[in-house]
């Protein structure tokens, strides 16, 4: 069954901050296999000019999709989660992300569309502090398998 494009356009909040932690940075960089002290280290960050560990560039994954999560779930969009596979993400940066930033996300979904057999959904998600400063946004496409009609 084809995803219900009345969805595009719409945006979502995230419900509550995401405080980043050098843990979560530090947990990251190692799941990623990447060794950059300044992921782990803050007197190495602070030696390359950041204010504390900076999140490797693939972080926001972690939380960018918060917001749009309610739309995943919701049954009128008709997604079948079990057939979903991750399709393509990028970022766009403004600033990095540090620990002890906390971050807020507002989830829109951009495109959805058919390939094949396949439906695909983008998302595109604004992260920014919780005073308003822009730090990246994120584009992820999501591919339903099999979805399309």
């Amino acid at each position: 069954m084809a995803l219900n494009r009345d969805f595009v356009g719409r945006t979502y909040a995230s419900s509550a901050p995401y405080e980043v932690s050098r843990v979560k940075i530090r947990e990251f960089a190692a799941a990623i296999g990447d060794a950059n002290p300044i992921y782990r280290d803050k007197e190495a960050a602070r030696a390359a000019g950041h204010p504390d560990v900076v999140a490797p560039p693939t972080f926001p994954i972690v939380f960018s999709l918060q917001g749009g999560s309610e739309a995943l779930v919701d049954p009128d969009l008709g997604l079948n989660i079990a057939m979903v596979v991750h399709g393509e993400q990028r970022f766009e940066y403004h600033r990095p992300v540090h620990a002890g930033d906390e971050l807020v996300t507002s989830a829109t979904i951009t495109e959805i569309r058919s390939a094949g057999r396949n439906e695909l959904m983008t998302i595109r998600s604004e992260v920014t502090t919780v005073s308003g400063e822009p730090v990246c946004t994120t584009y992820n496409t999501i591919v339903e398998r099999g979805g399309a009609a």
